[in-house]
């Protein structure tokens, strides 16, 4: 039997890193493996913008300001904006990530979905993914991701969360960014901060919900986008920018403690 095993990938932004000895996950080659928990530079986490995807529009929206950005094939992608500036966790505090969620991405940690391929050309099935050379793989320190007798523990179910929020988000990433410019809602924003009476942050090179044009839209417009689904993440992006002040808070307080 030929199986081919691809990675989940979608406008040229990889969800998986370059992973060099990437494994499917079984409870009998990988019984033994643990995860390092807790956060980090070393495991990727001193980010100022992590991707996110419209099945967690919600949550993200309750910590962080949720903008839009263009990939590389010009693409629209939702960040969560994390610092302001280059590799600034504001979240991160010690080993510690000061929020009440944390972004799916930076959640997975050293797992991924696979597209596992069977015979006669049936239909892909989503399979987890572990890259065995990950920072937070271990066989001696962390969290076990398999039962003594080959369950799944708490944490593997947890990042199997995780991992579904990603693979059903990022199908759906596309057919959003569309139904927004189908109503023409997403607007270039340049968002002008000022810490103190010396320094100023200019955020550029974003995009966000127009507020002035969604408050023109006709009933049968909403209707389209809330049958469609994609009302609530609108609302709650547009929501989310009142967590850029709240940004600017932890800067400031982060900055008179150091």
């Amino acid at each position: 039997m030929r199986r081919n095993l691809l990675s989940c990938r979608r406008h040229n932004e990889r969800l998986d890193r370059d992973m060099a000895n990437l494994a499917l996950l079984n409870n009998v080659d990988h019984h033994d493996l643990r995860i390092r928990t807790g956060h980090g530079a070393e495991f990727g986490d001193a980010i100022s913008q992590a991707l996110i995807f419209p099945t967690e529009f919600e949550a993200v929206a309750r910590e962080y300001p949720i903008f839009f950005r263009k990939d590389e094939q010009d693409e629209f992608q939702a960040v969560a904006l994390l610092g302001l500036a280059p590799e600034e966790n504001l979240f991160l505090d010690g080993e510690r990530w000061d929020a009440r969620y944390i972004p799916a991405i930076q959640q997975r940690g050293p797992f991924s979905i696979g597209l596992q391929r069977g015979e006669d050309d049936e239909a892909a099935e989503p399979m987890i993914q572990i890259d065995l050379d990950h920072p937070r793989v271990s066989r001696d320190e962390g969290e076990p991701i398999f039962l003594e007798h080959g369950g799944n523990t708490p944490l593997l179910e947890g990042m199997s969360d995780a991992l579904r929020r990603l693979y059903v988000g990022l199908q759906r990433n596309k057919p959003m960014f569309d139904a927004f410019a189908a109503h023409d809602l997403v607007e270039p924003v340049s968002v002008e901060i000022r810490l103190n009476d010396e320094q100023q942050i200019d955020l550029t090179s974003f995009f966000t919900i127009g507020q002035d044009r969604f408050a023109t839209l006709d009933g049968d417009a909403l209707a389209r986008l809330n049958a469609e689904d994609f009302l609530r993440p609108a609302v709650w992006a547009m929501s989310s920018l009142g967590n850029v002040q709240r940004l600017i808070e932890r800067k400031n307080r982060i900055g008179a403690a150091g």
